[in-house]
């Protein structure tokens, strides 16, 4: 990341990579090949860091969305770097922009814009953020939607970083509940997120089928 913020010589896409991204992965090749191509992709998720522990390649730990908005928030600040909000519900990234600059008074926040993936959107889009100039574009379409449009359009963005954040802003702004730190240090986010959203179970049948892969992949190295 120190990389991307001293002398870029492109944008850098960052990835927060969970069992979900994976299992998606799998099935659609050009999801694959953007997280491939990614320039930092992080642990967002307990069952990434499972997988490590199984698999005999731990991970140092977890980086999700959320803290990792918040911790270059704190730098951006520090640096007198400016953020874009891109996607969320209209006034979700407005309401999380608000909480970020109290989070970090000097962070400069460079736009905000609900938008949509859609293909009819790309350039206003695009010419939104190029015209607010932000050194990080953080972008909550939702995945796989958020990553792809980063690949596609990284080149003529004018930033930085670019990273897809998911439901974060929803956190940020209060929309919906944050775990708190008890829930986070069992690693039981995803349970906690199923309570309050009951229309997530249908991603949340990945996290099964995650742990079957990764147990099968143990298994055959065993057998190696």
């Amino acid at each position: 990341m120190a990389m991307a913020l001293a002398a870029p010589a492109r944008p850098w896409h960052v990835v927060t990579v969970n069992p979900e991204f994976v299992i998606r992965a799998r099935r659609d090749p050009a999801f694959h090949a953007v997280l491939e191509a990614a320039d930092l992709a992080l642990p967002d998720g307990v069952g990434l860091i499972w997988a490590s522990r199984i698999l005999r390649t731990p991970l140092r730990g977890r980086a999700t969305g959320v803290q990792t908005t918040l911790d270059l928030a704190a730098l951006a600040g520090a640096r007198g770097m400016s953020f874009f909000l891109l996607g969320a519900a209209p006034g979700v990234a407005e309401a999380a922009a608000a909480r970020l600059v109290t989070h970090a008074p000097g962070l400069r926040i460079a736009g905000t814009y609900a938008g949509s993936p859609a293909a009819e959107e790309e350039e206003e889009i695009v010419a939104r953020v190029r015209q607010g100039g932000p050194d990080f574009l953080f972008v909550a379409f939702g995945a796989p939607q958020q990553d792809l449009w980063i690949a596609r359009n990284r080149e003529r963005l004018g930033v930085r970083v670019a990273m897809g954040v998911g439901g974060t802003f929803d956190y940020l702004s209060g929309r919906v509940p944050w775990p708190s730190a008890a829930w986070r240090r069992l690693g039981l986010e995803w349970l906690y997120r199923l309570v309050h959203q009951p229309w997530r179970w249908r991603r949340m049948l990945a996290l099964p089928q995650f742990a079957f892969l990764v147990l099968v992949s143990r298994l055959r190295g065993k057998s190696r």
